[in-house]
């Protein structure tokens, strides 16, 4: 429970047991929910009219809290609950179950002990069994529903109920058992010598010698505690008062009380906070407030629907559920971290798995915190797959940059590429010293992240055809102008004409679109006579032709 919540200041009725049968209360589910701390569940269960409320008062630090009522008539109905801090123990929280009295005379239908009994079994980290004077036949007799247990329980959905073959499965989520005798007016000694409550209580549990039908039913409740309840411990109180007093009892002070009943009671309260230890479920999972709020549901509806809870059930039903959520809030968790911790795009890869590291360990613990165990790993597959993409977002918004980036770098290369300007003697050297410009740029430039050898790569081989165009351009110019001032510009006029018309053409008719880039260089040929200034404007654009087809579109 957080710390700003209130602890609720008296017991809440957890389950109702109305003429309808059983029912969840939901206002105690609402308060156990809010209960996000493991919790630790005392139960008090035993004949009505034996006492039961006034211990678990004690258990709570209280005198009165818990209904005790005074008369022969039942006081507590269904199982009522408590929730308080653990007493030295802050991470955890202390709920106290006490139970409608077992054998009430007022009742009607012999299942309803067996369910609450088996309710109290169910929920409990400690079980406190509560009866009077003696632990004698009658008052095992009385305790019948822990042989009825197998009927009322089950621990495997495949299991049938009574199967005694699937007792030995409860040992490991049953809860502790204490067994404690109010108004004992007994000696602790056997054979003349003293004893204590625990060999008292073992001594009662011991077997009879024999094969009869009489030794097996003397037998059976003793079988039953002893294998369903393995720790067991005993206390025995005196009468804590006079009888007349008795009505009163929560009013009175402990100085008003017997000295050796307040002195009992405060150990058995000692012991119970010494040894009482977190709810857990098959395969050690442990139980919060909110978990144990599901349980009561899940087992209080099986039982309004007339069927046997079973254990194996209501915890593969809450693995799901709760697995499902936790995935949801570690993931949750995982990707808000990478996000704060995380600027895309990183240089290395390795930058990025570094923070995937830290945010998965932190995420991982919030995961392992509230989910059951996840033998499928459906949160390290998530995490693999939000990796991957987080992976991939990096590698998008480095191309993006290193994209834009070369394109702003590259304008004034792409501008002379496109007007032809390269195509001339001496322009393959220019293109070069252009591109790598262009090049040494971009590799100043920070933060380009992790694509930026690999599209400074593509972006240097996306040009390297237009280079060899050039280049080629650029050596068959120089030789057609160091072959034209050979010869002498005014002899040239008729062979060059000759040469240049067939020239045109050839490359026109394998090109019809050179009669664009003509178009375009016309004005510039059209008043003029020397035959070196019509090649040096003419065979560029013959060459652009014939070896850059993508500038042939170009608009007029």
């Amino acid at each position: 429970m957080s710390p700003e919540t209130h602890w609720p200041s008296a017991p809440v009725c957890l389950i109702e047991n109305g003429p309808n049968g059983f029912h969840a209360s939901p206002e105690a589910l609402r308060l156990l929910s809010d209960i996000r701390q493991p919790v630790v569940v005392v139960s008090i269960v035993g004949q009505y009219r034996t006492g039961k409320s006034y211990l678990m008062n004690r258990l709570a630090g209280k005198n009165s809290g818990f209904s005790l009522g005074s008369t022969v008539q039942a006081k507590t109905k269904g199982i009522w609950m408590w929730c308080l801090p653990y007493p030295d123990r802050p991470n955890q929280t202390l709920v106290l179950l006490d139970t409608e009295g077992l054998s009430d005379v007022e009742k009607s239908g012999s299942q309803t002990d067996a369910w609450i009994f088996a309710l109290a079994v169910l929920l409990s980290s400690t079980l406190v069994y509560n009866s009077v004077n003696s632990i004698d036949q009658t008052a095992l007799d009385k305790l019948h529903f822990v042989v009825e247990l197998s009927e009322h329980i089950k621990v495997k959905a495949s299991s049938t109920p009574g199967d005694m073959d699937d007792s030995s499965e409860f040992v490991g989520f049953f809860p502790k058992f204490m067994w404690t005798v109010r108004d004992f007016t007994l000696q602790l000694e056997r054979d003349g010598q003293p004893i204590t409550e625990d060999k008292y209580l073992e001594h009662a549990l011991k077997f009879k010698k024999g094969n009869t039908k009489e030794d097996h039913i003397f037998n059976l409740p003793r079988k039953c505690i002893r294998q369903f309840f393995p720790e067991r411990k005993c206390f025995v109180f005196e009468c804590p008062a006079q009888r007349k007093k008795l009505p009163h009892l929560e009013q009175m002070e402990d100085s008003e009380l017997d000295p050796e009943f307040v002195e009992h009671v405060k150990m058995f309260c000692r012991y119970i906070y010494w040894i009482s230890q977190e709810k857990t479920l098959p395969g050690g999972h442990v139980v919060t407030g909110n978990l144990l709020a599901k349980l009561v549901k899940a087992y209080v509806d099986t039982i309004s629907s007339g069927n046997v809870p079973c254990v194996e059930n209501a915890v593969l039903t809450l693995a799901e559920t709760e697995n499902r959520a936790a995935v949801q809030d570690a993931f949750i968790c995982y990707t808000q971290l990478m996000e704060q911790s995380l600027e895309l795009p990183t240089e290395t890869l390795q930058e990025l798995l570094d923070v995937h590291k830290i945010c998965e360990e932190q995420a991982l613990q919030m995961f392992m915190a509230r989910a059951f165990k996840d033998d499928e790993c459906h949160f390290q597959l998530r995490l693999i797959d939000k990796l991957e993409e987080f992976c991939s977002t990096n590698e998008l918004k480095s191309s993006e940059i290193c994209s834009v980036l070369l394109s702003s770098l590259s304008e004034t290369l792409e501008k002379n590429i496109k007007d032809g300007s390269y195509i001339r003697a001496g322009g393959h050297q220019e293109f070069l010293n252009e591109l790598q410009k262009v090049e040494e740029q971009f590799l100043e430039r920070p933060k380009k992240g992790i694509m930026a050898e690999k599209i400074l790569k593509e972006f240097l081989q996306s040009k390297e055809n237009i280079s060899k165009t050039i280049l080629q351009s650029d050596v068959s110019l120089q030789e057609k102008e160091k072959e034209i001032e050979g010869k002498g510009v005014n002899k040239l006029s008729g062979d060059a004409g000759i040469l240049l018309s067939a020239l045109m053409v050839e490359v026109i008719g394998k090109n019809p679109f050179l009669l664009f880039n003509l178009a375009k260089e016309s004005h510039k040929i059209r008043h003029h006579s020397q035959p070196l200034l019509v090649i040096k404007v003419l065979v560029p654009i013959v060459v652009i032709s014939q070896g850059l087809p993508e500038l042939q579109n170009t608009d007029c």
